[in-house]
């Protein structure tokens, strides 16, 4: 019988896949900057209307994954400013986001599928077990914003492809 790692299912699926964002975040600005295109244009673009921008696509793909981290390890969540206008910086609060993944000790994070973990406050206060949290709240949100930032790249003609979006591990 083959044993469930909740640190396995979580940690190297996170870094994965902002490894794979920060090395988009490179060909886009390489693209920008070849093309002599505002680097505006691709940060605050938007597939429709009422989405969010590319900008708080990463914001938020990072706040799912260092938020899912912590809780995970029972260790408080690091607030982030949300001040990122340029690649380089979301590259780096990418690359901030890793480090603090690859901080939390692996002992904390095994065994903390059945951790209360609550989220939200008010009447958006959601409870979960830690299995649940991961599988079914956090790794859906981390990839739909994940998968939304890639989209709007690859949208706006940035030469990329699900290659680049999986990444290695």
């Amino acid at each position: 019988m083959m044993t469930f790692s909740i640190h396995s299912a979580s940690i190297p699926v996170f870094k994965q896949i902002l490894g794979s964002l920060a090395t988009i975040l490179d060909k886009a600005e390489a693209h920008v900057q070849d093309k002599k295109i505002d680097p505006a244009a691709l940060l605050h673009y938007r597939l429709f209307p009422d989405m969010l921008p590319f900008v708080r696509q990463i914001q938020i793909a990072t706040d799912f994954a260092k938020g899912c981290g912590a809780r995970l390890a029972g260790v408080a969540v690091p607030p982030y400013e949300d001040s990122e206008q340029s690649f380089a910086e979301l590259k780096a609060r990418i690359v901030k986001t890793i480090v603090f993944l690859e901080s939390l000790p692996q002992a904390d994070i095994e065994g903390s599928e059945t951790r209360a973990i609550t989220t939200g406050s008010g009447e958006k206060t959601k409870h979960f077990t830690g299995q649940t949290y991961l599988f079914h709240y956090a790794l859906p949100h981390f990839f739909f914003h994940a998968t939304t930032a890639y989209d709007i790249l690859r949208h706006n003609g940035i030469e990329i492809g699900k290659k680049d979006f999986i990444g290695s591990y």
